[in-house]
């Protein structure tokens, strides 16, 4: 069997779940492979992602496991036999595997929810926008990878932009909105570009504005994935070594009850979108 070398981000949660299932279970890797005739070293490559494993090994794991969630068994199948590859994998090697793993969170996604207080959240971003950030970091990016950032990031946009376009809900600091990462004018067609975009059903933007009393929820930037079950939510954090990947269940309920409290201060979409035009015509 020919090993994995760089597990991606949706193999390592599959991993990790059989990993959680076999613990509730109160079994050890040697019983459990025993259960299916093989050796603890095979189940400890599936558990680390090296190595896939087959709909009927997973479900006879499942079954020794005693998980009787056919909802999450199902969907737990399901990433075990997806052989998508989608648009990112053109970037394999030439980008951080973080970039990768987002846009595949993203495909994956049920919905999206995102919070952003410093910066447009990336789907949303114009190009302009998106060149501005990766220009600024430090040590400079060689323009050829500064443009390759740039394309990942327009090209995330087909989750809102297919015929089938994912939810997505948006609540955005003013500060965010404010602050000009580039020119006048790109902040001005950024501003443009996040009222035209609001106007589509399946798309939800909301503001909080600089003067709302009791609001300390700017620490709760984040990007919550909702997967095919509760259980298989994501949180996405950005962090100084790049994005984290959160989804234990614990934090992930803690990040549930975040986002509703900052969801639940922000303006309505109608008023937000006022409130962006506002700011728009002020440019």
């Amino acid at each position: 069997m020919v090993l994995r070398h760089e597990p991606t981000a949706r193999q390592m949660r599959l991993a990790v779940e059989l990993r959680r299932l076999r613990d509730a279970a109160g079994l050890s890797a040697t019983e459990a492979a025993a259960l299916l005739g093989t050796g603890r070293v095979q189940i400890s490559h599936i558990e680390s992602a090296l190595a896939g494993v087959s709909e009927q090994r997973l479900r006879r794991l499942a079954a020794h496991y005693v998980c009787t969630d056919e909802a999450l068994i199902g969907a737990l199948v399901a990433m075990a036999t997806d052989r998508t590859r989608g648009w990112w994998e053109e970037y394999r090697g030439l980008l951080p595997t973080p970039f990768l793993d987002l846009a595949e969170l993203e495909h994956h996604a049920t919905f999206l929810r995102e919070a952003q207080f410093l910066y447009i959240p990336g789907p949303l971003q114009t190009e302009d926008y998106a060149r501005a950030v990766f220009s600024y970091r430090v040590p400079e990016l060689p323009e050829e990878e500064l443009e390759l950032r740039v394309r990942h990031r327009m090209q995330r946009k087909v989750i809102l932009e297919s015929p089938a376009p994912t939810t997505y809900e948006a609540v955005i600091h003013e500060a965010a909105l404010r602050i000009m990462v580039g020119d006048r004018a790109t902040s001005r067609s950024q501003l443009t570009r996040l009222i035209e975009i609001s106007e589509a059903d399946h798309i939800t933007v909301r503001v909080i504005p600089f003067d709302l009393e009791g609001f300390a929820g700017a620490a709760s930037a984040m990007t919550y994935a909702g997967g095919p079950v509760p259980k298989l939510d994501t949180v996405v954090r950005d962090g100084p070594h790049g994005a984290a990947f959160i989804d234990s269940e614990g934090q992930l309920g803690a990040f549930r009850t975040l986002l509703r409290k900052v969801e639940r201060a922000s303006l309505d979409p109608q008023r937000s979108r006022d409130f962006i035009h506002r700011l728009a015509k002020e440019l």
